[in-house]
């Protein structure tokens, strides 16, 4: 918990008042998200060590099964896929409007969050050590990206930018 407060700290008061709204609109998913966030960063740090903070497949990785593991958890509070959907998208969406990015590196990452809801609609039904198995190997096929990229070629595909690992 002393973690997410000094997260909370480095925001600004105009992130901190949108999230607070959104919080109030989904109230049920904040728990929820909270413990997807802590399991996805735990398991990415046990498959990959400090490698998911740098912009390679490893942080394509994390920014996938974040979003398919809030989602999967949210779901499992309330079963309205569109409103999971819907909350997974604004909270990523949040968290890459909180802390700002370079431009790339933000484009990868709501593209990966993106790819990880996708997961979720394909794969809800299933274990969550098999949709890791699936997102690892998605990892292992992700595609450097740089800026000329035209995303609507990777679609589908993990993206990463620096080879790392």
């Amino acid at each position: 918990m002393i973690k997410v407060f000094k997260t909370l700290k480095r925001i600004s008061l105009r992130s901190f008042w949108v999230l607070t709204k959104l919080c109030l609109r989904f109230p049920f998913f904040v728990f929820p998200t909270l413990s997807a966030t802590k399991q996805c960063m735990s398991l990415s740090t046990e498959l990959y060590g400090r490698l998911h903070y740098k912009n390679g497949p490893a942080n394509a990785f994390r920014h996938a099964f974040w979003n398919y593991l809030i989602a999967k958890k949210c779901f499992s509070w309330k079963k309205k896929e569109d409103r999971v959907l819907i909350w997974t998208k604004k909270i990523t969406d949040w968290h890459e409007n909180a802390f700002p990015n370079f431009e790339l590196a933000k484009k990868m990452d709501l593209h990966n969050n993106e790819v990880g809801r996708l997961i979720f609609k394909e794969h809800f039904s299933k274990l969550e050590n098999h949709v890791v198995d699936i997102l690892r190997e998605m990892t292992s096929k992700a595609t450097k990206i740089d800026a000329q990229t035209d995303f609507t070629l990777v679609k589908n595909q993990l993206v990463y930018i620096i080879d790392n690992e």
